[in-house]
């Protein structure tokens, strides 16, 4: 005789949000994640973000077919009794399953090999350019092709990061360490902790760490309330400093941009010795020692200090171009305040995201993230895939009257610029107002 099943209403579910207590639904079946938090290889911030409520759809986004055997160990025994499913998340399980079926998420052609032959030529032309040329424009041009090889390079560690782009995961494990550490000197240990925080929560100002940029950037006035991060666990003060900062910085975007990456290594560092739990400390930290052992071996090749420091900045300044671009695919997008929700996750990454529209020829200068919506949604997906499935998403998006954004570089640049300007003329006007009030 079948055992009769045992409910919880959404409300009941809702309680069970804190970190020593984490329940999350999938597909009307409730389990208990609260230590499983504790080792998930995606981190705690998802669960936690994502706890009291059904998150389906998410897991279904970040997790292969083999990860749905596990939940068995974690079942509470109850199911959702008001279980709904919207007919956006049909749709999107709908054809995230026909993809599976199609082989898509294990196909990667031979974007990995490609990419790695490419990396290893700008790695080995920068490098000759530095040995063996005594030339100051050749090593200027040196400069500029180490900053693409490390643009190349992220493409790469970000494959890395969501899918097993080699043949095992410690092969997979590898790559990242190589790719992120080792040649770029930002730790994916790093990456892994604010880019799945970042896809879970797209565009909301207290949770998603890629829009928290305060005092330099502010792209809501709704930052102007310092706001609390709940990802950094502090306050994002809108003080003094921050509106001198924000009132500029439409025209400050780009030059900041250009030595955003010291903003990287500062985060990596900050992380790797900080008294938080790191996924492989000990091999990352070993990774950051080689970057920062031939990197300045290789600068200190160079004749004298003036090429030095412009050789640096040469190639920090190319780099700027991937920054630029992740700026570009979320800071004119629609922001919220608040925890992300499991029930509406294609609507939330609709709002919060835009493409970058060029021709295929370009994939490659953009790695894959023009389709930035394509890859939020599909995040498990190869680079590969994205122009291919693009108008599936696009009609999914018009059938349920929900936005899909693409732009033109040029007019990606041009919308940011607004957005941060917007903000800027809101934060100028509460300075003069300070500064009438106070005399």
């Amino acid at each position: 005789m079948a055992m009769e099943k045992k409910y919880v209403t959404q409300e009941e579910l809702k309680q069970h949000n804190k970190p020593g207590d984490l329940w999350i639904s999938i597909q009307g079946k409730v389990y208990n994640v609260t230590d499983w938090a504790k080792t998930h290889p995606g981190g705690d911030i998802p669960l936690l973000n994502l706890a009291g409520q059904d998150a389906t759809d998410a897991f279904i986004a970040f997790h292969p077919a083999t990860a749905w055997a596990h939940l068995d160990q974690f079942f509470t025994g109850y199911h959702l009794k008001d279980f709904v499913v919207s007919e956006v998340s049909k749709d999107y399980r709908k054809l995230a399953s026909e993809f599976s079926k199609l082989g898509l998420f294990e196909k990667k052609e031979h974007t990995v090999v490609k990419s790695l032959l490419f990396v290893t030529l700008l790695f080995v032309g920068a490098v000759y350019g530095v040995l063996g040329s005594n030339s100051f424009f050749v090593h200027m041009g040196a400069g500029a092709l180490l900053g693409f090889a490390w643009v190349q390079v992220a493409y790469l560690g970000h494959d890395s990061g969501h899918y097993n782009m080699m043949t095992s995961k410690g092969f997979n494990q590898l790559a990242q360490i190589l790719t992120g550490n080792c040649l770029t000197g930002i730790s994916i240990a790093w990456w892994k902790w604010t880019h799945n925080a970042h896809h879970i929560a797209c565009n909301s100002l207290d949770y998603d760490p890629d829009l928290q940029h305060l005092p330099f950037f502010a792209v809501s006035t709704s930052l102007f309330k310092s706001i609390t991060s709940v990802f950094y666990g502090r306050e994002l003060s809108f003080d003094t400093m921050a509106k001198f900062c924000v009132s500029y910085q439409h025209y400050t975007f780009y030059p900041v941009m250009c030595v955003g990456r010291i903003n990287l290594f500062i985060q990596t560092f900050l992380l790797l010795f900080s008294n938080r739990k790191v996924p492989n400390r000990a091999l990352n930290i070993l990774g950051i020692l080689v970057f920062w052992t031939w990197f300045p071996l290789l600068v200190s090749c160079l004749p004298n200090w003036t090429e030095r420091i412009l050789f640096v900045l040469v190639s920090f300044v190319v780099t700027s171009i991937q920054h630029i671009q992740f700026c570009l695919n979320h800071f004119s997008a629609d922001t919220y305040v608040g925890p992300p929700k499991g029930n509406n996750w294609f609507e939330k990454q609709t709002a919060g995201t835009i493409d970058i529209s060029c021709s295929s020829w370009m994939d490659w200068f953009h790695g894959g993230l023009q389709f930035q919506l394509e890859h939020h949604l599909f995040p498990r997906l190869p680079r590969c895939h994205l122009r291919r499935i693009s108008p599936l998403v696009k009609d999914l998006c018009k059938k349920h009257d929900l936005p899909y954004r693409s732009f033109s570089f040029y007019d990606a640049n041009v919308r940011t610029i607004k957005t941060l300007r917007e903000a800027a003329v809101q934060a100028r006007g509460l300075i003069w107002e300070a500064v009438n009030t106070h005399g």
